[in-house]
C-alpha cells in the first residue's frame, strides 16, 4: 500500500512539474518568414502577425497581453512592433493576421495600442539593410487584472509599465530577421 501511494505521489508531482506556462507558434521558426516581415521602409513582406497559442496559464490569470520587441533596433531604446492587451483569460490563441486592426480578427474587447511605428496593430520586422540579424522577442504576459485601463493611444513605455506591474508570469519566443 505504501508503495502504491508513493508511486501515485511521484507521478502526480512529475505531471504537475512538466506543465509550465508556454508560448508557441505554428507560423514562426528561427527566422521570420515573408508573411511576418513588414511591407514598408524597403521591406516587401506581407506584414501578418504570427499565429500564437499558449497553455498552462498560472493560477490567478485574469487576462493576457502580447508584445513584440526588437532589442537590436538602432534607436538606443529598441523598437516596439506590437502590443495587444486585455485579452480574455479564456483565450488561448491569436490567429495569423490578428494584428491587423482593420481585419478585426483580434479577440473581442482586446486593445492593440500604438507601436513605435506610431500606429496601433502589428508592424513586421524590417531592420536597416546591411545590419546584423535582429532579435524579435514575442512575450506573452499572464496578468492579475482583467483590464489594464489603457487605450489604443497608450505609448509602448506606458503599456510596458502596466504589464510589469500586473504580471504574474511570462513566456517568450525569439526569432530573427535580416534584410
Amino acid at each position: 500500500m505504501k508503495a502504491i501511494l508513493f508511486t501515485m505521489a511521484f507521478l502526480c508531482s512529475m505531471i504537475s512539474y512538466g506543465q509550465t506556462f508556454t508560448l508557441r507558434s505554428k507560423d514562426l521558426g528561427g527566422q521570420a518568414a515573408p508573411g511576418q516581415v513588414g511591407n514598408d521602409y524597403g521591406c516587401k513582406g506581407q506584414n501578418l502577425s504570427p499565429q500564437l497559442y499558449w497553455e498552462n496559464a498560472p493560477a490567478g490569470t485574469r487576462s493576457f497581453a502580447v508584445t513584440m520587441y526588437d532589442q537590436d533596433a538602432p534607436t538606443g531604446s529598441g523598437w516596439w512592433h506590437w502590443l495587444i492587451f486585455d485579452i480574455s483569460n479564456n483565450c488561448t490563441e491569436l490567429k495569423t493576421g490578428a494584428g491587423d486592426i482593420l481585419k478585426q480578427m483580434a479577440p473581442a474587447q482586446s486593445v492593440q495600442s500604438k507601436t513605435d511605428f506610431g500606429l496601433p496593430g502589428y508592424g513586421g520586422p524590417c531592420p536597416p539593410p546591411g545590419s546584423p540579424p535582429h532579435r524579435y522577442i514575442i512575450t506573452l504576459f499572464a496578468l492579475k487584472t482583467e483590464k489594464l485601463g489603457l487605450n489604443a493611444f497608450a505609448s509602448p513605455a506606458l503599456v510596458g509599465f502596466y504589464l510589469e506591474k500586473n504580471c504574474i508570469e511570462k513566456a517568450s519566443l525569439v526569432f530573427y530577421y535580416k534584410q
